[in-house]
């Protein structure tokens, strides 16, 4: 089998949504055969650096694998909250769109 690249929406979906200071991104696969591919790729370490321009405080990964799915917290990335800040997605529920535009690797 070859590799290729492919963006990460064009195998997943991701919701997000707030919790204070705090963004949650729910990411699922679309076909559980993806998710190891996902999982060695899409860490929490890659995840903190698409989001560095809001420097995260601390980035979480919480793994699903019943699911094929994974749950990203990230502290300290909502300009203080929906009540505090001033920018137009003051509940993060656009930003999951950060994390799917990763390029991941996986089998053709």
């Amino acid at each position: 089998m070859s590799a290729r690249t492919v963006k990460l929406h064009e195998i997943a979906n991701a919701r997000s949504g707030d919790k204070g200071n705090r963004l949650n991104i729910a990411l699922v696969c679309r076909d559980p055969a993806h998710y190891s591919a996902i999982a060695r790729q899409v860490t929490a370490e890659a995840a903190g650096a698409a989001f560095a321009h809001r420097k995260p405080s601390r980035v979480v990964r919480y793994d699903l694998p019943k699911l094929a799915a994974f749950n990203f917290v990230l502290d300290d990335v909502l300009e203080g909250g929906v009540n505090a800040s001033l920018g137009l997605d003051g509940h993060g529920k656009s930003l999951s769109f950060l994390l799917l535009d990763l390029p991941v690797e996986i089998e053709s």
